[in-house]
């Protein structure tokens, strides 16, 4: 059950991404938001994962050290210590794309089993978004990625190898499927 708090949670990320759109499409960020937590809630999520669900790119989006004081001051130590966990820079400038990516990667093996629950549901909701824009725009998709094709395809690829060792296993096997679906498009 979800109280009150998931509530608060989701008008303060509502609150923090107002102006936000996703890349390239237009698209509220919101909606990425509340996908993410509906992922997260379908594979068990308890209230602190779906919150952080909600708040997980708030520290890394919308700022920084300021902003994870105030998740911990509305929310708590394990829903920041889970925001943390999906957060791949907190600093402006962000360090580059493949840098910030292969330390993601290699910090998930030890991660927490929430934090791997709010990961992999924000990279099934990515990967479930490519697919969807491919099918629209073609090529043209990989414009909006600084990893481009290929660096894209490496990052969701190595993610799904990743997942597969680490769990959820579930959710592994759903990123792989979706993850499938995406190489074959592209190719």
């Amino acid at each position: 059950m979800l109280s009150e708090r998931f509530t608060v949670a989701l008008v303060y990320a509502t609150e923090l991404h107002a102006t936000q759109v996703r890349k390239g499409s237009g698209v509220s960020y919101i909606a990425h938001l509340l996908g993410v937590a509906s992922i997260a809630l379908e594979y068990g999520a308890n209230e602190d994962e779906a919150i952080a669900a909600l708040l997980h790119d708030a520290v890394e989006d919308q700022g920084g050290a300021a902003t994870r004081e105030e998740i911990r001051r509305r929310f708590g130590d394990h829903v920041t210590a889970i925001v943390d966990g999906c957060t791949d820079a907190d600093t402006i400038p962000k360090p580059p794309w493949r840098q910030r990516k292969e330390a993601y990667i290699a910090h998930l093996p030890t991660a927490s089993p929430s934090v791997l629950l709010v990961s992999a549901a924000d990279k099934i909701y990515n990967a479930q978004s490519i697919v969807k824009d491919y099918r629209v725009l073609g090529e043209s998709l990989w414009q909006r990625f600084q990893g481009g094709k290929e660096g894209t395809l490496w990052y969701y690829q190595t993610l799904v190898d990743t997942f597969k060792h680490t769990g959820p296993t579930a959710m592994a096997e759903e990123l792989a499927r979706v993850v499938l679906e995406m190489v074959n498009l592209a190719s």
